[in-house]
């Protein structure tokens, strides 16, 4: 006896979609032309990934009191570097981070970063090359603060909560996600960058 099975099947929960009339989505990345569920938390990810490194921006220059105290920002004198790298005190670049605490390229090299990082996440560009940039960071300040270790190097305790995985990894997990993705082709300027001659011919600059 043969048993007809009902064409109208239930697909469970969907979150919501918003698909523009006669949108084709790009095979690996979030949907273009398309402001899905799903589109809308990688870009709100995005946006708030580079409000991070904005905000480290700002705070460091202008000394608004928060990381920062206030007079002691890099328009002030202060050194965006000095008082990190100054202070590592565990791991096996200790002596590498103190050379480099408060010389003038670390302190541009290391600004640069964070603004250059914050923009690209904001505006939804670049995002191949915030992820490069910002998981090298992530993983300097990552071996700065040496997660492994037990002890500093003075023999008191380090305070390490988890011997691998920190902030500073899941942020450049973050990041290489939000490339991955092309995060700034919703709600940014993703697709129209991409758009560009010069990004169409070098496929690193998406």
């Amino acid at each position: 006896m043969a048993v007809h099975q009902s064409t109208h099947r239930s697909s469970g929960f969907h979150l919501p979609s918003f698909r523009r009339n006669g949108a084709v989505s790009a095979p690996g990345s979030v949907e273009a032309g398309a402001l899905t569920a799903r589109a809308c938390v990688f870009a709100s990810a995005r946006v708030l990934m580079g409000f991070v490194f904005l905000w480290a921006f700002l705070d460091k220059t202008f000394g608004f009191g928060y990381a920062t105290a206030s007079g002691g920002g890099w328009v002030d004198g202060g050194s965006p570097t000095e008082g990190f790298l100054g202070h590592v005190a565990v791991g096996p670049m200790e002596s590498t981070f103190h050379a480099w605490a408060g010389a003038a390229w670390a302190d541009w090299l290391f600004m640069l970063g964070l603004l250059g990082i914050g923009l690209a996440l904001t505006a939804g560009v670049a995002l191949r090359l915030a992820a490069v940039a910002g998981s090298v960071m992530m993983a300097l300040m990552w071996v700065a603060e040496w997660p492994p270790a037990r002890h500093l190097s003075d023999g008191s305790a380090s305070m390490s909560t988890n011997p691998f995985v920190d902030y500073h990894l899941m942020y450049a997990v973050m990041l290489i996600a939000l490339a991955a993705v092309s995060a700034g082709d919703a709600l940014g300027l993703g697709r129209l960058w991409a758009r560009l001659p010069i990004v169409r011919d070098h496929a690193w600059l998406r």
